[in-house]
């Protein structure tokens, strides 16, 4: 029995995704592309609005446990990733997977898999980067920052901050995809919620002394005989920069928009 190809429409939550995941195997569907309310171009497959199903989608989460814990890492990770078409390429991924269990992950050879596994280690590696990279400032008695990131690493720098400051209320803005994860101690704890509107707004004067004392170590401790860009860049991407204290040269204004 051969599967219709359709296009999906979706809420572009995660549980919408797997709600898509679902319904394409009740109804032998073959999803050729995914979109979201807020795309714009029109399809040329059968369009098919998919409402989220949250006890469907925790059905498709289960299932992961079938594939190991490597490839259900993957499996969940890769929705998280910036790879153009990321829907499309997990769902190529879960199919497999659902075919070939714990073995998907061995299967290094298969394009789908390879391109899975890629999108993954870079999105690890940039909330790698943002474990050293992230810059908080004191803002009465509130600590914020912000990044740009090109995947969603909010959800894997949760554990990170919120182990490091547990008794801390702090909020970390992700400006490329408009959320934040915000922390507080108490059985609360922390959550990630979208924002449309965010600033820091001005820093004390306390926070601008330490700001400059962050600066003054900073260029203290550098050596200037070893002095070497290339090196300094490849360790620690320009891209980052524009979120880092100790390269802002005005300390009483927010973070400027990375150009």
């Amino acid at each position: 029995m051969s599967w219709t190809q359709v296009c999906y429409q979706y809420d572009g939550s995660y549980p919408g995704f797997l709600t898509c995941v679902f319904d394409s195997w009740t109804s032998r569907e073959e999803p050729v592309e995914f979109r979201t309310p807020e795309d714009m171009c029109c399809s040329l497959y059968p369009l098919r609005t998919v409402e989220t199903d949250q006890a469907r989608a925790l059905r498709v989460y289960r299932s992961f446990a079938k594939f190991g814990t490597e490839g259900q890492r993957l499996a969940v990770r890769t929705f998280l990733t910036c790879l153009p078409d990321r829907e499309l390429w997990l769902w190529r991924y879960l199919r497999l997977a659902y075919a070939q269990g714990p073995a998907i992950v061995r299967n290094l050879t298969d394009p789908t898999v390879d391109k899975v596994r890629k999108a993954v280690w870079h999105l690890e590696h940039e909330a790698h980067m943002y474990k050293g990279f992230t810059r908080f400032s004191d803002l009465e008695g509130v600590l914020a920052g912000e990044i740009e990131p090109k995947n969603r690493v909010l959800p894997l720098l949760r554990p990170h901050f919120c182990g490091r400051y547990p008794q801390e209320r702090f909020v970390l803005h992700d400006r490329t995809h408009r959320e934040a994860l915000f922390h507080q101690p108490g059985p609360r704890g922390s959550a990630i919620l979208p924002v449309e509107d965010f600033s820091l707004g001005p820093a004390g004067t306390e926070e601008l002394a330490y700001r400059k004392l962050w600066r003054a170590f900073y260029d203290t401790i550098a050596i200037q005989g070893r002095y070497n860009p290339k090196c300094r860049m490849t360790n620690m991407p320009k891209r980052y920069w524009a979120m880092m204290t100790e390269f802002q040269e005005d300390y009483g204004t927010a973070l400027p928009e990375v150009r």
